[in-house]
């Protein structure tokens, strides 16, 4: 296989075209167009689906995009590092990371791992839904309790879990009346389990506010509108202030934060250096960690 050929292939993959591939490695349009074509004939096979504006790859294009591809980027690191004697950590870092957690953590983190790296050049996205990492050009994603993949790879950095808060004037109704409640979706469930020291109870809620941020719920719990559902880490400092009060514990599965990325082989520099940040950031992974964190 002509391996340069295969290169020019993995940047137009990378670029999404001929002509923006062209003009990001400041080549002739035609050249690549030739090289792809070529390749395509070696392998006899269609690499990418071509009409109309964009340019699609076929399943065996993508395929082969997704096994070269990060074979080819392991080698260009490899090279880069063995020619600049050492791993020091450079290039592009492109991460895509949960609303939440961006707004409540991410400034900081991207800035001193800016201070501290200041030749890597770090990209992040803000999103909650499951991203492509291939397609899209993600090097690493930040998730709450993924589903599993087996394409890719990854560890657990930060737990958190739910409690249910009311500011300290709304009154918890004991004999099962609902209380309002701030709600994600205005189809949440009109009763929540929780667990207190006392033991385990039922609180029926009448949802009075949908909102889909969990900043504008504990803004508004803080209110006094309803009571809410919100992770621990971002209610601490209110139960210090006593501006919150806690109902409870919220029955089910602990909040889990994942970094997943394709590949624990050759991994990057870069990749390597931000998961060590995050772990020097979230040492024993706890939700106190990350209220002190956020709270800083």
């Amino acid at each position: 296989m002509d391996l340069l050929a295969l290169a020019d292939f993995i940047l137009v993959a990378r670029n999404g075209g001929f002509g923006r591939a062209a003009r990001a490695a400041e080549r002739p349009k035609a050249t690549l167009s030739r090289r792809v074509a070529e390749l395509e004939a070696e392998l006899d096979l269609r690499l990418f689906e071509r009409g109309g504006r964009d340019l699609k790859l076929t399943q065996e294009g993508r395929a082969l995009f997704e096994r070269a591809g990060r074979l080819l980027t392991e080698l260009e690191e490899t090279t880069a590092a063995i020619a600049s004697g050492g791993e020091k950590p450079r290039g592009r870092l492109r991460i895509s990371a949960p609303l939440l957690f961006s707004q409540t953590a991410m400034g900081k983190i991207a800035a001193g791992f800016a201070l501290r790296y200041p030749e890597v050049r770090l990209e992040i996205s803000t999103e909650d839904r499951s991203v492509d990492m291939i397609e899209e050009g993600f090097d690493l994603v930040i998730r709450v309790n993924p589903d599993p993949d087996d394409s890719l790879v990854g560890r657990a950095f930060l737990r958190d879990r739910l409690v249910v808060v009311a500011s300290p004037d709304l009154v918890r109704a004991v004999d099962g009346t609902a209380v309002p409640a701030v709600v994600r979706s205005a189809s949440d469930r009109l009763a929540w389990d929780v667990t207190t020291p006392a033991g385990r109870s039922s609180i029926t809620v009448e949802p009075v506010l949908a909102l889909s941020s969990l900043i504008m719920v504990r803004d508004a719990v803080r209110a006094g509108v309803g009571a809410g559902r919100l992770p621990v880490s971002l209610v601490s400092h209110d139960f210090a202030d006593s501006t919150l009060v806690h109902w409870g514990d919220v029955e089910g599965p602990e909040i889990v934060l994942w970094t997943l990325y394709p590949s624990r082989r050759l991994l990057s520099a870069r990749v390597s250096a931000f998961l060590d940040y995050l772990k020097q950031a979230f040492p024993k992974g706890t939700p106190d960690e990350l209220a002190v964190f956020i709270g800083k």
